[in-house]
C-alpha cells in the first residue's frame, strides 16, 4: 500500500504513508460551489484513486478517478440514482459499485419519501453495477428482484459474493441470505440462509472459502456477531470465534488460512490474528480507541499483502487522527486536528457487577471537579439495542455525540452503560436482551448509576436520563419504571410496540427480538410497552424527533407527549422538520443538543 486515501464529510486527500509529504487534495477545477466526496477506493497498482463526489451536481453523485498524486482528475460516469461502495476487479480492468437507478438511497436512517397521496408501494433495488474502465461501458449485474446490501469479488473475477434479499431493502436486511453472483450473466444462487443476520461476506484469497459476520443486529451497517466460514458452495459453515468474549466488527483475509479480526472488546477495540488451521488467536493491538466502521464509513485499512495498516484512531480525549504502519505498530500520520481542545472532563472506563454479568461503561466527568461539591449526571443510554458506545471524539454531531461534551462542560457528569444486549462482551450477551426489552438492560443501567454515585461526587437527587433510537425507548421505559430521575430526554423513542410494528418500515428488525410478530404474539410487545406504565411516570420529559423518520416515525414521540401532556407531566414535544433517523441539517443538530441540554439545566441544575 502506497497512500492512504481518507474520506472526509467534504473532500479527498490523498497522504503517502511516509508521513515526510503533506497530504494533497484532490481538486476538481470545474467544480462549483460545495461538494462531497465517498468511498474512495485504491486500484490494484495503486496506480489510480477512484471515489464518488456530488462536485457540480449538488445531490448526485458520480464516480471520479485521479492519479496516486490526487492529479488529473476524471468523471468516469452519468449516474442518474444512488450509488456506492466502488470496488476494483482485481485485475484493475472493471470498478464494481451499488447502484439504485432513477432512485435514492442510503437506508432508512435518511428521511423517508413523503407519504401523502398514494403511497408509493414502488421497490427500487440496489443492484451491483460494473464499469469497464476501458470503455466506460456501464452494465447492471445482479438480479433486478434482488436488492444488494454488500459484495465482494472473487479472486478470479468471474463471481461476486453478495448479502442479499428480495425488496423493500430497508426492511429486508434482516432476513438477508448470502448468494453468489455470475458476473458474466447476473445467475444468482443462494448458499447460506443464516439463522440470525449476516454481513460483509468475503472471499477468501485462494477461492476456495467464504468468511462472513453473523450475529444478532439490530441495525443495518452496525455489525457485531461471530466469525463464520464456510466453502463456496455454502458448505462445512464453521464459527471460528464461539464463546469469545468480544463482538466481531469487520476483518481482513491475509492468507488462505488466516483472518485479522477487528472487534468490540467491552468498550473498547481490539485486532486479533486467527489462525485457521489450528483455531490459535493472537492479540496484535487492543486499546480504548473507537476504530470500527458504521455502514459505508471505515475506520482501518490493511494493504493487500496484509502486514500494513491505517486506521482512523481517537479517543473521547484526542482527536481522530490518521495512524498507519505495520500492523500493532502505528504511528501517527496525521496531526489534522491538533489545534482541538477539550472542553470537558477525562473520561473514564468503570466497571460494575449485576445478575452475573460483569458490565462495562463510560464516565465523563464535569470539565472542572471541585472538592465537597456534587454534581448531577445524566445517563445516556445507546441506541440498538444491538450496539455500544466506544471512546470517540464527542465534539461532533451524530446521534448523541456533542451532547456528551455539552453536558460535561456544563457541569454533568455524564454516564454511558453498556447493559446487555450491547456488542463487546460475545454473542451470548448481546441476546440476553431477547424478549426481555427495558429488563434486564434497566437494571444493569440503573446499577451502573448507583456504582458511580458509590465512587464518585454525583448528587442522586439530580439525576437524568436520555437517548436516541432504542435509547430514546429506553428513556421512556425508564421514566415508567422509576421515579429516580428527576429530567428525561428521549430522542426518536418508541412508546408503544404494538403501534409501532405497524408504522415504521422496517418491522422486519423486530421480529429476532421479539420471537414472532405482533399479530402473532402481541403479549410479548405490549409487556415492554412504555405507554402501558405511563400513568407512573412524574418525570420531566423532553420528546424530540425528526418529522420523516421511518426508522422510529414521530407518531410514537407524539403518542408519549399526548399522554404526559394530558397526565399533567411536564413535558415538550419538538419535531424538526424533514428530518429522518439521523439529523442532517446542522442548524436542526445545534438546536437539539442546545434544548436537550437546556432541559436537564431547567430541572438539574441548583
Amino acid at each position: 500500500m502506497q497512500s492512504t486515501a481518507a474520506s472526509t464529510s467534504k473532500h479527498t486527500y490523498v497522504h503517502g504513508t511516509s508521513g515526510n509529504t503533506p497530504a494533497t487534495l484532490v481538486k476538481i477545477p470545474a467544480a462549483a460551489g460545495e461538494r462531497t466526496d465517498f468511498d474512495p477506493a485504491w486500484s490494484p497498482d495503486s496506480k489510480t484513486l477512484a471515489f464518488f463526489s456530488s462536485a457540480g451536481q449538488k445531490e448526485q453523485r458520480q464516480l471520479w478517478a485521479v492519479k496516486a498524486d490526487g492529479s488529473d482528475p476524471k468523471k468516469i460516469t452519468d449516474l442518474k440514482g444512488y450509488a456506492a461502495r466502488p470496488r476494483w476487479s482485481h485485475d484493475g480492468k472493471q470498478i464494481a459499485f451499488l447502484y439504485i437507478e432513477g432512485a435514492g438511497g442510503g437506508g432508512p436512517l435518511m428521511a423517508a419519501a413523503a407519504t401523502t397521496g398514494v403511497v408509493d408501494t414502488a421497490i427500487h433495488n440496489q443492484r451491483i453495477a460494473v464499469l469497464d474502465t476501458a470503455s466506460g461501458k456501464l452494465r447492471q449485474v445482479s438480479p433486478e428482484n434482488l436488492h444488494i446490501y454488500d459484495y465482494d469479488w472473487s479472486p478470479n473475477d468471474r463471481m461476486f459474493v453478495a448479502t442479499a434479499a428480495p425488496g423493500p431493502g430497508d426492511n429486508n436486511w434482516w432476513i438477508a441470505q448470502i448468494y453468489t453472483i455470475d458476473v458474466a450473466n447476473g445467475n444468482a444462487t443462494s448458499i447460506y440462509k443464516p439463522s440470525l443476520q449476516v454481513a460483509l461476506p468475503r472471499w477468501s484469497p485462494d477461492g476456495n472459502s467464504i468468511a462472513f459476520i453473523e450475529g444478532l443486529m439490530s441495525d443495518e451497517g452496525f455489525h457485531g456477531g461471530d466469525l463464520f466460514t464456510m466453502t463456496v458452495n455454502g458448505r462445512d459453515v464453521v464459527n471460528r470465534t464461539p464463546s469469545r468474549k468480544t463482538s466481531v466488527n469487520s476483518f481482513f483475509w491475509q492468507a488462505p488460512d488466516r483472518i485479522l479480526v477487528i472487534e468490540y472488546l467491552g468498550g473498547g477495540s481490539a485486532i486479533s490474528e486467527l489462525s485457521l488451521t489450528n483455531n490459535s488467536e493472537r492479540t496484535i493491538w487492543k486499546g480504548p480507541d473507537g476504530i470500527h466502521a458504521f455502514g459505508n464509513f471505515p475506520n482501518f485499512a490493511l494493504s493487500r499483502d496484509g502486514k500494513f495498516a491505517a486506521a482512523v484512531r481517537g479517543t473521547y480525549d484526542s482527536p481522530p487522527d490518521v495512524f498507519a504502519g505495520p500492523l500493532g505498530e502505528w504511528r501517527q500520520l496525521t496531526n489534522n486536528n491538533a489545534g482541538l481542545h477539550t472542553n470537558w472532563g477525562n473520561a473514564e472506563s468503570i466497571e460494575w457487577t449485576n445478575e452475573g454479568f460483569n458490565i462495562q461503561g463510560w464516565l465523563v466527568p464535569p470539565a472542572k471537579v471541585e472538592a465537597d461539591k456534587k454534581y448531577p449526571m445524566v445517563v445516556l443510554i445507546h441506541g440498538g439495542p444491538s450496539g455500544v458506545t466506544t471512546s470517540e471524539w464527542p465534539a461532533s454531531f451524530g446521534m448523541s455525540r456533542a451532547i456528551i461534551a455539552a453536558l460535561s462542560a456544563r457541569g454533568y457528569y455524564v454516564l454511558l452503560p453498556n447493559p446487555r444486549g450491547s456488542y463487546g462482551q460475545g454473542e451470548e450477551f448481546t441476546r440476553a436482551n431477547v424478549k426481555d426489552f427495558g429488563g434486564g438492560d434497566l437494571r444493569d443501567d440503573l446499577a451502573g448509576v448507583d456504582a458511580a454515585i458509590k465512587k464518585y461526587p454525583i448528587d442522586p437527587n439530580r439525576l437524568g436520563v436520555t437517548g436516541w433510537s432504542y435509547g430514546g425507548y429506553m428513556t421512556m421505559w425508564t421514566v415508567t419504571q422509576t421515579n429516580r430521575f428527576h429530567a428525561a430526554v428521549a430522542g426518536a423513542g418508541i412508546a408503544n410496540w404494538q403501534s409501532y410494528y405497524g408504522q415504521n418500515l422496517i418491522d422486519q428488525w423486530m421480529i429476532p427480538f421479539f420471537g414472532a410478530s405482533v399479530y402473532d404474539d402481541p403479549a410479548v410487545y405490549e409487556k415492554s410497552s412504555p405507554i402501558r406504565f405511563i400513568k407512573n411516570v412524574k418525570t420531566p420529559t423532553l420528546v424530540i424527533a425528526g418529522e420523516r423518520d421511518a426508522e422510529c416515525p414521530s407518531a410514537q414521540s407524539y403518542e408519549f407527549w399526548h399522554a404526559l401532556k394530558t397526565l399533567g407531566v411536564p413535558t415538550h414535544l419538538i419535531v424538526y422538520p424533514g428530518e429522518g433517523h439521523l439529523f442532517i441539517k446542522p442548524e436542526h443538530q445545534v438546536d437539539r443538543m442546545e434544548q436537550t441540554v437546556g432541559w436537564f439545566d431547567k430541572y438539574l441544575k441548583d
